[in-house]
């Protein structure tokens, strides 16, 4: 294995080797520098746990990482970090926080800590520096111990720390020069257009990025439209028209949400694609043209085909290569490059950054609607915030109360019952979520704990 402070300073190539004998993805421990407060801009890291002993941590001049045997040193440049802030280290197969040295303290999911046993998925906050850990995130075994990514680091939306994601865009970069169709697939929000963007980028076609809302045309004039039309073919046709189509010409056309696309104009559609050649409305020649077709759809267009509410032709010539967006959810690694991509491309370049409450509720919230729904609350903060640190405050109401929207209403507890649920979770965690160990140590018969957890609305394994 390579040494960690060899990588350092450099941004790892992040396209697949195609090495003959690769050996696929295994579950390990893996710790992400998800997001410095100060300096969003600088991207996150990925680092790999499984051949460490320990992981110190703490304040230095440039952000970075030196491995000494089996023993890893993460530096970073956040002056609210001690020198010797803490350390994680493996304890009975888990992985365990102790704080060190620190003045401002080592946080854990919320709680101030001296020592917590890490779960998957645990935020960690030094400083003004947050980490997530994750227990058993696939790898493959070729990859670097160390991914350093920036938000500079290739087209927007095609970066990312996550090993699946990665392998997907690795296959993007790799089709997106040839001349195959794509159709991109996947919930509302999580950044389909932005990912037919990069693959227009990639390709490097002369002509223009031409994006088609399908759902979002009138069905009586989507072929006139989509195709264009001649003066004087229809009342108000005054001149001529070259449509959406005639203008991606030696570019890219974007067909969004193609599952919307009516049945009566999804021939049309076929035809156009399979000459090459548009036929404009009232014309009597065609017009050849040279276009990159990408679609995109949050529906199950596999389905429709068997339904045949979607010509399985027109399908055919659509799925040349499919390409199945992850959620957000799913993307927990990614949240803090996603939040420097987006945080580079709205606020100046002399802006301060976020403040740590800020930071930790942006890492928390769940993002149910996906990359759209983080644009759009870091918009609002960008208009609130101005010049100054994007506090709380500046955040919309479901991202600062951590209720998206649909969500119940939560239960409001009583100071009492507030006290009661802090213990118990206190114990869960010291205990892993070990039921009868938590009604040992809080003098507690099993089923007084049991009815807690569910009234509480509190998962045990979340703690394991």
């Amino acid at each position: 294995m390579p040494a960690v402070g060899e990588s350092h300073g450099t941004t790892l190539s992040i396209h697949a080797d195609g090495k003959a004998g690769k050996l696929g993805p295994r579950p390990e421990p893996v710790l992400v520098l998800a997001l410095e407060c100060g300096r969003p801009r600088a991207g996150s890291v990925r680092y790999r746990l499984s051949e460490l002993t320990v992981v110190h941590l703490g304040r230095g001049s440039e952000r970075r990482a030196e491995k000494a045997g089996n023993e890893l040193t993460i530096r970073v440049p956040d002056k609210w970090m001690s020198s010797k802030h803490a350390k994680i280290e493996p304890s009975f197969g888990r992985w365990v926080l102790v704080d060190t040295e620190s003045k401002n303290g080592s946080i854990v999911d919320g709680h101030t800590t001296k020592r917590a046993v890490l779960t998957d998925g645990s935020l960690i906050e030094l400083g003004h520096t947050l980490f997530i850990f994750f227990e058993r995130l696939p790898i493959e075994a070729e990859a670097s111990p160390l991914l350093e990514l920036t938000p500079s680091d290739g087209p927007a939306g095609i970066v990312t720390l996550m090993p699946a994601w990665h392998g997907e865009l690795s296959r993007i970069r790799q089709i997106a020069s040839s001349e195959i169709p794509m159709l991109i697939e996947g919930e509302s929000g999580t950044g389909k257009e932005v990912i037919a963007r990069a693959i227009h980028v990639l390709s490097e076609r002369r002509g223009e990025f031409i994006p088609v809302n399908c759902g979002a045309l009138p069905e009586n004039l989507v072929e006139s439209e989509l195709f264009g039309y001649k003066k004087g073919a229809f009342s108000g046709a005054q001149s001529d028209h070259p449509g959406l189509v005639r203008s991606a010409d030696g570019g890219t056309l974007f067909l969004d949400e193609i599952g919307d696309l009516p049945a009566s104009s999804q021939a049309a559609l076929l035809r156009v694609l399979q000459e090459r050649e548009v036929m404009p409305v009232g014309g009597t020649r065609p017009v050849a043209i040279d276009l990159r077709v990408v679609a995109a759809t949050h529906r199950d267009l596999d389905d429709m085909v068997a339904d045949q509410t979607f010509r399985h032709d027109l399908f055919a010539r659509l799925a040349g290569f499919r390409i199945a967006v992850p959620p957000l959810t799913e993307r927990r690694s990614d949240l803090g490059i996603l939040i420097g991509v987006l945080y580079a491309r709205m606020f100046p370049a002399d802006h301060p950054g976020f403040d740590i409450d800020a930071a930790r509720l942006l890492l928390r919230y769940p993002w149910p609607l996906n990359v759209r729904e983080l644009e759009q609350a870091l918009a609002t903060a960008q208009v609130l915030a101005g010049t100054e640190l994007v506090r709380a405050e500046h955040l919309p109401d479901t991202v600062r109360s951590g209720r998206p929207p649909g969500a119940p209403r939560p239960v409001v507890l009583s100071e009492g019952d507030q006290k009661v649920r802090d213990q118990v979770v206190a114990a869960l965690r010291e205990h892993q979520g070990n039921v009868s160990a938590v009604a040992r140590a809080l003098d507690k018969d099993r089923k007084q704990i049991q009815r807690w957890i569910k009234r509480f609305g509190l998962d045990p394994s979340t703690y394991r």
